[in-house]
């Protein structure tokens, strides 16, 4: 059944068409539409056997637009068609039974149509405005949701979608969604393409994805491994552990550290990976640079969506990055981070710069987004204000988060607690901006719950948070 990312080829003629290919078919597009006019047909041959050879080694689907004597040289997996193309019977006779056939549709009454004729699969569109063609039809979510109800073949989204189209467009019943420019135009295809992939997680039984942590041990239990187990667990999916530190400490300090070794790290990181594998990470206590280039190197090798809470000092006070790790963070792991989570003492410490206001956090996200964080949640706990209020940057979009501030000593585990939420409502097929709502949210109701434990600052309370989070 064809389902998930469906990535269209653009014509920008650039040389890099196959690069962004790669990247994105490594970051979770499981359909490739290749589309091609203005070339030559030599040209177009050679690219479309290149493309097929980098389908079929990632286990994708090659699909060719228009041109059916191309999809049957070249042995291509289907082809789409227009309205005003071949017929599907007349492909249909070309290519063979075995090979799939999708044709673009604008109505109920054309899909409906198309599905009678043999079509294995329905394309609606426009859904929202695009600039891909000179005059399109916009047709809306209301006729995909009418064309949903009416066909029975995969149902392929198309047109103008982004993130927040595309999770609209899967809530209105799109099996598929088609992207162009949204991968194939931004700086880095695979993790474009990780960020649509994951939105059809929303679709698997419980546990619903899969969660790396890569951090320290709290032997206290209130942080690190083990409150992003906890939380990851609790939230309804699957957490799997790469250990990068040994600590004993309870909720009075840290009384030692032991680092765990950079080979060891990895090969934690290549057993997970290899086998199990998993949809999003979230970086926690890191220790030492040796570390942090190992999991930045894996981070970026396999298009990984990374949420990386840049861990500095516990608690207590005790450092937990020495100035080796802080310079790898900046150089090798933002530029690999999808979403940078630190608390103002953090941003302040990377960007050199005061951050005690709202205009000074955004100004040290913007920073922090220019060393090459794709996107960055300040956590404002620090302000001196009633509030609690967060800032997340997406882009050049900003978004507050506000919430009452609570009058506890009892927020062991705050940051990891909340950064390990945002990963697993992103695995579960959350957009980011709902995954940091939806965190927030329980971060929240984890604060607000604490319990007395220990004789110092006590954890937050994972259990009683996520019972609310699913009941109230």
């Amino acid at each position: 059944m064809l389902s998930g990312l469906y990535l269209i080829t653009d014509d920008n003629g650039d040389g890099k068409l196959l690069k962004r290919v790669e990247s994105a078919l490594a970051g979770g597009a499981n359909t490739v539409q290749y589309r091609a006019k203005n070339i030559s047909a030599g040209e177009r041959l050679t690219v479309a056997v290149q493309l097929r050879e980098l389908c079929h080694s990632a286990g994708a689907k090659l699909i060719i637009n228009d041109f059916v004597e191309l999809a049957k040289e070249i042995d291509a997996d289907g082809v789409h068609l227009g309205q005003d193309d071949m017929n599907i019977s007349q492909a249909r006779q070309l290519l063979g039974r075995d090979k799939i056939i999708g044709i673009s549709t604008h109505s109920v009454d054309q899909a409906l149509k198309a599905e009678s004729q043999g079509a294995d699969y329905i394309a609606l569109g426009s859904i929202f405005p695009t600039t891909s063609k000179d005059t399109p039809q916009v047709v809306g979510l209301d006729a995909l949701r009418k064309v949903r109800r009416a066909i029975r073949v995969p149902l392929v989204a198309i047109g103008g979608i982004d993130i927040s189209g595309a999770d609209q467009a899967i809530g209105a019943g799109a099996d598929a969604i088609a992207v162009i420019s949204s991968v194939m135009q931004d700086s880095s295809p695979g993790i474009a393409a990780r960020e649509f992939a994951l939105l059809f997680n929303r679709k698997l039984d419980r546990p619903r994805g899969r969660v790396l942590t890569i951090a320290g041990s709290d032997s206290g239990g209130g942080a690190g491994i083990q409150a992003d187990l906890k939380t990851i667990s609790l939230l309804g999916s699957y957490g799997s552990s790469v250990i990068t530190a040994l600590t004993a400490q309870n909720t009075v300090g840290v009384n030692a550290i032991l680092p765990v070794e950079a080979d060891f790290v990895t090969a934690q990181l290549d057993a997970i990976l290899d086998d199990i594998g998993t949809d999003t990470v979230k970086t926690g206590m890191l220790s030492w640079g040796g570390t942090v280039a190992r999991v930045a190197r894996a981070i970026r090798d396999r298009n990984l969506l990374a949420v990386v809470d840049p861990v500095m000092v516990a608690k207590g006070g005790a450092s937990l990055l020495d100035d080796e790790a802080l310079d790898s963070l900046l150089s090798q792991l933002l530029p690999q981070t999808y979403l940078l989570t630190p608390n103002l003492p953090e941003a302040e410490r990377i960007t050199g710069s005061p951050v005690r206001n709202l205009a000074e956090m955004e100004d040290a996200g913007r920073m922090l987004q220019g060393l090459g964080a794709r996107n960055v949640l300040m956590k404002g706990g620090h302000l001196k204000k009633e509030d609690a209020v967060d800032l997340l940057l997406i882009g050049d979009e900003k978004h507050e988060f506000r919430s009452p501030r609570i009058d506890t000593s009892n927020t062991h585990g705050t940051g990891c607690t909340f950064s390990a939420a945002i990963a697993t409502f992103l695995a579960q097929g959350f957009p980011l901006l709902q995954a940091v709502e939806q965190a927030k949210r329980f971060i929240d109701l984890s604060i607000a719950t604490a319990v007395e434990c220990g004789k110092g600052h006590g954890p937050v309370n994972h259990v009683e948070a996520a019972f609310r989070y699913f009941h109230q």
